[in-house]
């Protein structure tokens, strides 16, 4: 999804301001599976943060991002503030070999290399269908040379526009919505690559700002073809240092693993990613512009996918109840609560 830190992170294709998106034995890393943190605390603290994050939302939406922040920043020494905003339980970073990541059950190829078959394959069948119903109106009507020429004109003038005006944002808008429509996997994917990536981003201290599940929720929202689907965060913080040339270790780190988390939990529910390969070749444009060696790249990115992977798999509830939560479109504050609330707070 314009705006914000914008991993956008949709299944299809994302852009990013930053807009951007199995069991295991032997392993260095083993994730421990504890019961989830009860969801019982005293009336106090839940009525402090009810109010906590309406007024979240109220910042939100007047699009005061910095007073947004503060109000979760300085919530954490409160009874009933935010504990896990910032708070997910990392790996250290190091170089990680492939075999390291294998034996944690991660196979990069399923990964780093998305390709979306699902909307692929629903777009062959609509082409195919639109060919064989151009044939059947021909030798049903007997159009004649003129009469062809009067309908592929047409269509012809505005496949070029939508190519040229608006780099094929309205094909991709309507391809977009008859997946969501016809295709119950696309749009579940879309939902849970989302939610990837708001999870990640809000345990790892990013605020979301919002968040669309498809490409017409973002045209609605923002009126412009160009923007897919997508999660957009508050990130002034990583403007800033773009705008003064450089970025932090700590802010890059935040920046890779979000970048990957849709990618990522599309691997851990399905065993391979279709979306988010915008998401990918973001996080390799950034490394390259930062200097970043080959060598160099991959160390980062293999980290970040352990990394991600790793708080996914730790915090599976939560992720999949704030899926359902943005399936009914709640508020961002609102999925916070759902974060909150079932959260493992002896995993961070």
């Amino acid at each position: 999804m314009n705006g914000g830190l914008v991993l956008s992170c949709t299944i299809c294709p994302p852009q990013w301001t930053l807009r951007w998106d199995t069991k295991t034995s032997n392993s260095r890393y083993r994730i421990i599976h504890h019961k989830a943190a009860s969801s019982s605390s005293s009336a106090d603290s839940v009525v402090v943060s009810g109010e906590l994050l309406e007024q979240v939302d109220k910042e939100l939406r007047k699009g005061d991002d910095r007073a947004a922040l503060s109000l979760v920043k300085h919530s954490h020494s409160k009874p009933g503030g935010l504990k896990a905003f910032g708070a997910a339980r990392q790996v250290p970073q190091r170089l990680y070999s492939l075999d390291e990541l294998k034996l944690n059950g991660i196979e990069t190829s399923s990964l780093l290399a998305p390709k979306d078959t699902t909307l692929g394959a629903i777009e062959r069948n609509l082409l195919i269908a639109a060919l064989l119903g151009f044939i059947s109106a021909w030798n049903a009507f007997d159009f004649g040379p003129e009469e062809l020429l009067y309908i592929t004109l047409p269509l012809f003038f505005l496949w070029t526009l939508d190519i040229v005006a608006f780099a094929g944002g309205f094909s991709s808008l309507v391809l977009d919505t008859i997946g969501h429509n016809i295709s119950q996997k696309y749009h579940n994917r879309v939902i849970q690559h989302e939610a990837g990536h708001f999870l990640i981003a809000y345990m790892l201290g990013i605020l979301p700002k919002g968040y669309t599940l498809s490409s017409l929720e973002a045209f609605q929202r923002e009126g412009s073809l160009n923007v897919q689907a997508g999660t957009v965060f508050v990130d002034f913080e990583f403007t800033e240092q773009i705008s003064q040339g450089r970025v932090t270790a700590t802010m890059l780190n935040k920046f890779s693993c979000i970048a990957l988390a849709g990618v990522a939990t599309e691997y851990l529910l399905y065993g391979y990613a279709e979306g988010g390969l915008a998401d990918v070749n973001t996080l390799d444009g950034l490394l390259r512009s930062l200097g970043f060696t080959q060598k160099k790249a991959d160390s980062q990115v293999r980290w970040a996918v352990l990394n991600t992977i790793l708080i996914l798999r730790r915090h599976e509830q939560a992720r999949t109840l704030l899926a359902k939560a943005m399936s009914e479109g709640k508020s961002v504050g609102s999925c916070i609560d759902v974060i909150e609330k079932n959260i493992d707070e002896t995993d961070i």
